[in-house]
């Protein structure tokens, strides 16, 4: 299939760019970074076209421009704030996303309930960790934090809901999502973590296969 071939490519220059992180080499970020997202973006568009394809698009092109907006954050705080509200919308997009997929079961409510309380601790816990040293950035930080919960909230309620693989690729790549942001949020506003580039790229770029894997999963394609 066509879009596997995206995928490969994908991985290949995945690879080079976190070996290049690893090894203290982040000018790179510049060269290789931007080429990443768009080849999941082809591989979505290589597939056969399903309902939702176009809001799994738009997903991905406003976290393409938060990645490329976010290349300039050291040269000034506008640049954060600007790559958030970019990821903020991907994550709205991603929340539709999720809300249009089939569901196949009902789902457990003691354990959604469960699951709700667990992210709202979560979400809460990290807040309250950071929230001292957010300084001028502490309402959008706090309005991110609380979107990208409720897209792990919307990823919880699918994997109860949906079929089997998609369901749990795309709540793993949701969890993974937030482990990401989190390793980035305590790099940049608590302390900073030796290889943290290389351990936020390593989290973001597995978390954005796996989302886009899973509702591909949930969108098969018919045999002709």
């Amino acid at each position: 299939m066509k879009h596997t071939l995206f995928f490969k490519i994908y991985f290949f220059i995945s690879l080079i760019y976190l070996l290049a992180l690893l090894l203290g080499y982040e000018y790179l970020d510049l060269y290789l970074k931007p080429t990443l997202i768009p080849l999941l973006g082809f591989a979505v568009y290589a597939y056969k076209r399903f309902p939702s394809r176009n809001l799994l698009l738009a997903a991905l092109a406003f976290s393409w421009i938060g990645d490329i907006v976010l290349l300039f954050a050291d040269i000034a705080e506008i640049y954060f704030i600007l790559a958030l509200a970019s990821f903020l919308i991907s994550h709205l997009l991603y929340c539709t996303l999720f809300n249009k997929q089939k569901t196949v079961e009902i789902r457990n409510n003691i354990v959604f309930r469960i699951g709700c309380l667990i992210i709202l601790l979560y979400v809460v816990g990290m807040i309250s960790f950071l929230l001292p040293t957010l300084g001028s950035l502490k309402v959008p930080v706090i309005i991110y934090a609380f979107v990208i919960s409720t897209m792990l909230l919307f990823a919880f309620n699918g994997f109860l809901s949906w079929s089997k693989p998609g369901n749990k690729y795309v709540f793993y790549g949701a969890i993974i999502f937030v482990i990401s942001d989190s390793i980035l949020a305590i790099n940049k506003f608590y302390t900073s973590i030796e290889k943290g580039s290389f351990f936020i790229m390593l989290t973001y770029l597995v978390a954005q296969y796996l989302l886009v894997l899973g509702i591909l999963e949930l969108n098969p394609q018919k045999e002709e």
